[in-house]
């Protein structure tokens, strides 16, 4: 296993190895990002925000003891 070293240049596998490794991670990332399901930049579906007069009253509500 060791003779293969002696063919290649380690140096270029290791970059070759990251650079790849990167294009897929962000390939894989983009796919999820054009899809309705696994988009977690645009998840309008999981729930409306309170009105903001709720949230008033709730932060104006005496603290349970």
């Amino acid at each position: 296993m060791w003779s293969i070293w002696l063919h290649f240049d380690v140096r270029r596998v290791l970059v070759a190895l990251h650079v790849g490794l990167a294009v897929l991670a962000f390939s894989i990332h983009f796919i999820l990002l054009s899809t309705d399901r696994y988009n977690w930049l645009d998840n309008s579906t999981t729930g409306n925000p309170a009105p903001a007069a709720a949230m008033i009253e709730l932060s104006e509500a005496p603290a349970a003891t």
